[in-house]
């Protein structure tokens, strides 16, 4: 049985959203390339505008760590000449608590995703509330083609170019990981150091796949809220919105039955009624005048709102309740149905956009940092990271909108310019179909942490494959909250999940130290 940690007493847009994954959702309007498509969704660990979280202990340490660049290999399977060209790839060294090479002290590696690094070391606890306890060294790679780590472009058009994101790939992406660690481990003398490799939501998928393929690198992995079996057919289409749609439901059936009818209380109004856009724009408190259309884009705003706060659904906020208990508060006060969800979404908006006066939807789809990291995440879900996320029947609170491979290669062609998803690839390169015979077989020390309130856990390992590849999860919550920093108002459930993980990388390494001493004997 898997760990289970619970509290004591108690894309598609069918087929023009991308994926609703990862980490924090994030989308912008595409204007330099050829496109229907209006919203880039992106995997993230942290979503501050729904669920702010007080980081300020590990911004602290990131005045602390050190930057450096390597001169990465462009191309680490090709050996034609222009492969040998290498690119200045980003990476944080934190060396405060290391005890030292000559201690042989740990290296805990944080795998950096689809974002900056800027963004990622002021949210990611694990490493600093821990580098302490076990002496060490903290390590933070920045992602080939993110932040500051991006090949050379002469300008952001190249975006749009299948042959300048060609090298844009996971697999590249643990190539520079290993390059950067072993060169990390030479420079310091410090070869004996055991590594330990940790990442949330597509972090977490590269986190288990680097023990996977670099078992003589790493010896262990953290995979949080790694959505590794959402390919080829491997978990149902509808399951992340059927996650959600549980949670809003656990919550209060009034809530979950007021979004789920007014879907089309929105085309009633918006459609047959005189002056419903207007209507709408008033109930909303909409910045510009909705027109014809454009509530279509209000409901998307409102699905962004619903799976983000699912997603995201941390203590001691929890804003799934939050929301629910605004609708039912109107209700109460005898509200019809657009009044209730519009009260609620207001109520939700200005408390989280410091008291806004109306919602701007333009800015609201939009992403909010660098255009071009959306563009190559993008790309790796126009390749391999195809997650065909759909919901084929409205047995959701969401309308039916079934995942259409055709169209969506249609439209990563038209982006792209002739680039086509490979929906096998992930599995034939990694596995993932008959994961537990596989793992249990051939793979040892990795926890798989999950939240089951995300909806991406649904997609995740959920039960223990073997006594060294771990399945902790907890029945509340949310997307990679245990790796985010400790907070001392946290949930008891919380803090016995991160025990169990700590505990099981305690003793990873110990058994890592004894083998040291035997090998070293036996020289």
């Amino acid at each position: 049985m898997a760990r289970r940690v619970s509290r004591i007493p108690a894309l598609n847009l069918a087929w023009l959203i991308l994926l609703l994954l990862i980490f924090l959702f994030s989308t912008f309007m595409i204007s330099s390339c050829s496109s229907p498509l209006k919203k880039i969704p992106r995997l993230r660990i942290l979503q501050r505008p729904i669920n702010y979280r007080n980081h300020s202990t590990s911004v602290a340490a990131h005045q602390r760590l050190r930057s450096f660049y390597y001169d990465q290999t462009l191309d680490h399977f090709n050996y034609q000449p222009g492969s040998y060209a290498t690119f200045q790839q980003r990476y944080m060294v934190g060396f405060r608590h290391w005890r030292g090479a000559h201690a042989a002290a740990p290296m805990f590696v944080y795998l950096g995703a689809e974002e900056s690094l800027d963004e990622s070391v002021g949210s990611i606890g694990f490493l600093t509330d821990n580098a302490p306890r076990f002496g060490a060294l903290m390590v933070y790679i920045e992602h080939r083609y993110y932040g500051r780590s991006i090949p050379s472009r002469p300008n952001l058009e190249d975006v749009c170019n299948a042959t300048s994101l060609g090298y844009l790939n996971s697999a590249q992406a643990l190539a520079d990981y290993a390059e950067i660690i072993l060169h990390l481990k030479r420079n310091l003398s410090a070869e004996a150091s055991p590594v330990i490799v940790i990442g949330g939501s597509y972090g977490g998928m590269l986190a288990a796949w680097f023990r996977l393929k670099y078992p003589h690198i790493a010896v262990g992995a953290l995979a949080s809220s790694a959505p590794l079996l959402y390919f080829d057919g491997i978990t149902p289409t509808d399951g992340f919105h059927s996650v959600v749609t549980k949670n809003f439901r656990e919550v209060s059936e009034s809530c979950y039955n007021t979004i789920k009818q007014s879907w089309s209380e929105i085309d009633r109004i918006a459609v047959d009624q005189d002056n419903g856009l207007d209507i709408l724009t008033e109930k909303f408190q909409i910045c510009e005048p909705l027109e014809d259309g454009d509530e279509l884009e209000l409901k998307d705003y409102l699905e962004l709102t619903y799976v983000t706060a699912s997603q995201y659904d941390d203590p001691p906020t929890y804003p799934v309740k939050q929301f629910c208990n605004s609708i039912d508060s109107a209700a109460a006060r005898g509200n019809n149905i657009i009044d209730q969800i519009a009260s609620a979404v207001n109520v939700t908006r200005r408390r989280k956009n410091n008291n806004d006066q109306c919602l701007d939807l333009t800015s609201e789809l939009r992403q909010s940092d660098d255009p071009s990291d959306g563009w190559n995440w993008l790309w790796q879900a126009c390749t391999e990271i195809l997650m065909p996320i759909g919901r084929q029947t409205n047995e959701t609170m969401f309308p039916a909108e079934p995942f259409d491979m055709n169209s969506y290669t249609e439209m990563c062609n038209n982006l792209y310019h002739g680039a086509r998803p490979r929906p096998h690839w992930i599995t034939t390169y990694y596995g993932g179909h008959h994961i537990r015979r596989t793992l249990e077989r051939f793979a040892s020390n990795i926890i798989f942490s999950n939240g089951l309130r995300d909806p991406f856990s649904v997609a995740g390992v959920l039960t223990n494959i073997s006594p060294s590849i771990v399945a902790v999860t907890t029945m509340q919550g949310s997307h990679c909250l245990d790796i985010l920093p400790a907070r001392k108002d946290e949930p008891r459930w919380l803090v016995v999940q991160r025990n169990i993980e700590v505990g099981i990388i305690s003793g990873w390494i110990r058994n890592y130290y004894r083998d040291l001493r035997i090998f070293s004997f036996e020289k």
